[in-house]
């Protein structure tokens, strides 16, 4: 069958996530038949670069051949049990491994299938921690302006895009939203943010339960960058607040901003950890929400309800833990962190055009992200930007006018250097000099 049948099919059938169906009527569906390293292959054999990591979750290729021989192996074994009585090796071994990637500080994992379902499992944690300790006041959350951290219901209450709020307003429960530390408005934006920090637990610390942070890059807010720095005062300030700090590493971890976990850089260990996307190397979904021996200790008791009440049918599936115990793997064995630093300097020479182009601001990189903002007013930039790079065999998708690159680790130099050539060929056809 070719892309046409299929589009056709698909469009009828499928409802497609946070998408506006209608728009598919003159901007159709890309089919995909196979996908092979960075490339997807549609059904009449044209090849698009995934210069997003198929929303982030790509590591290391499509159809990473230790990923697909570790499933197989996997498949002759167990497909799934559940958690709940029961365990497994892939579930233990994986969180063996996860522990020691923390040094042993955060020793306990509590495993869900994306996610929104770790930012809810986090929340719930800290919350019901606080109860148990007798202060079930302590249940107000607090974020960061224009975060991202889920779309059920739970995750938008900490969620600051207005679109998706506003769409469920009247569901959700509100959270303390702070100033943005966007490095893009300088110094002062940092510092005005811990101000704000410092002033709200100044007075509300006895209410809030934790605040829930991406560390070092805000993503769906338009690549949101802040320091290292930064984070450290955040962690200190809520430490002396008694706050737990989550940290929000769904989309940055796995070696995304340059080491294995964002908030290394900072030198802290979070209360909670939520890992999900990359970490199965984009084969199958798994999150898990990562914390310490004292939180645990809270819900270790006789009674039922001191007991942390959430579960999920595929929670710890042995495919997704035995894909994830690849994927570490491959970054112990195969020394990522150390051979993406070492690429840098030339990525950074191939998109150096891109920084002195004048329809370009805010040009920023940290780790395996880049990302520039387009000097555009048009409402509709993201969508004939996103559809000019498909022209060009490329996959991206804008956040609103900010363009971003979150590609596999695996690609080439020559593959790198198509895919910022073929954006800057989008750029000309959606904003002509």
């Amino acid at each position: 069958m070719s892309n046409q049948d299929w589009l056709e099919r698909s469009r009828k059938a499928v409802w497609h996530p946070c998408t506006q169906m209608k728009w598919h009527e003159d901007f159709p569906l890309v089919p995909v038949q196979r996908a092979e390293g960075v490339w997807l292959y549609d059904f009449d054999g044209r090849r698009i670069l995934d210069g997003l990591g198929s929303w982030w979750v790509n590591l290391f290729g499509h159809g990473h051949p230790r990923i697909v021989q570790a499933l197989q192996a996997q498949l002759k074994e167990l497909e799934h049990v559940m958690l709940a009585g029961f365990t497994h090796e892939p579930v233990v071994r994986l969180s063996e491994r996860l522990s020691q990637a923390t040094g042993q500080q955060l020793g306990h994992c509590f495993y869900g299938s994306d996610g929104a379902s770790a930012t809810e499992m986090a929340l719930k944690m800290s919350a019901h921690y606080w109860r148990n300790c007798g202060m079930p006041e302590k249940n107000g959350f607090m974020a960061l302006a224009g975060s991202y951290h889920g779309e059920t219901l739970g995750a938008l209450g900490v969620t600051d895009v207005p679109l998706f709020r506003a769409a469920y307003a009247e569901l959700i429960r509100d959270s303390t939203i702070l100033p943005s530390p966007d490095i893009r408005l300088g110094p002062s934006a940092a510092a005005k943010a811990l101000e704000a920090l410092e002033l709200h637990l100044a007075v509300h610390h006895a209410r809030t339960a934790a605040l829930i942070i991406e560390p070092l890059v805000q993503a769906a807010a338009g690549m949101v960058f802040h320091t290292p720095e930064f984070l450290a005062q955040v962690y200190a300030t809520c430490q002396r607040h008694r706050v737990h700090v989550i940290a929000d590493e769904i989309a940055v971890g796995f070696g995304r901003t340059g080491t294995l976990f964002a908030h290394e850089q900072a030198g802290i260990v979070p209360d909670f950890l939520c890992l999900s996307k990359g970490i199965t190397g984009g084969f199958l979904p798994l999150s898990v929400v990562m914390t310490s021996d004292d939180i645990y200790a809270a819900f270790y008791d006789d009674r039922l309800a001191r007991g942390f009440l959430h579960s999920h049918s595929y929670s710890g599936n042995p495919l997704a833990c035995r894909a994830a115990l690849a994927v570490l793997d491959i970054f112990e064995q195969e020394a990522v962190i150390a051979t993406n630093q070492s690429r840098q300097a030339q990525f950074e020479a191939m998109v150096a055009p891109l920084k002195l182009d004048p329809r370009i601001a805010h040009f920023r990189h940290r780790g395996m992200i880049w990302a520039f903002d387009v000097l555009s007013d048009a409402t509709d930039f993201s969508r004939r930007f996103h559809r000019a790079a498909l022209h060009q065999g490329l996959l991206l998708r804008p956040i609103g006018t900010t363009v971003y690159f979150m590609p596999p680790y695996t690609l080439t130099d020559a593959e790198f250097q198509f895919m910022v050539e073929a954006a800057r060929q989008a750029l000309d056809e959606v904003l002509p000099l």
